[in-house]
């Protein structure tokens, strides 16, 4: 059984809509806003997850529509925007297998999205990007 992982729900941030273009969602987003100096770093001008950030609250880093976690990749492969909400395909692999996953996306500010899942299980996930 597939548990919900929040790097496939940042795929769902790269993608473009009237109001938000993919550029305003690059970056370092997390679940826990006082975790990111201990989650993220700058290395030649690019984020990177620092050592043993996977033992911190769950993050993204969205380049393009390219997302990465700390566990696997993702990369966003359409988009429908539903006015206020985006839903997302993204296909994400993990090192050992690909898959396809659905996830819904709600914009509440700048740096505020939820990302949810109906499958396997309902799910919701507050992000909040961090300043870098």
């Amino acid at each position: 059984m597939r548990t919900f992982n929040p790097l496939v729900t940042l795929a769902l941030l790269v993608m473009q809509t009237a109001s938000i273009q993919a550029a305003d969602l690059n970056g370092a987003w997390t679940i826990d806003a006082s975790a990111c100096g201990q989650m993220f770093s700058k290395e030649n001008n690019r984020i990177v997850f620092k050592k043993d950030a996977d033992l911190h609250a769950g993050g993204l880093i969205v380049q393009g529509r390219q997302v990465t976690g700390t566990f696997e990749k993702c990369t966003v492969k359409s988009l429908r925007d539903d006015g206020p909400n985006m839903r997302i395909i993204a296909a994400c692999s993990d090192g050992v297998s690909i898959s396809e996953m659905a996830f819904d996306l709600t914009f509440s500010g700048e740096n505020n999205i939820t990302l949810s899942s109906k499958e396997p299980v309902p799910v919701q996930m507050p992000y909040v990007r961090c300043p870098m």
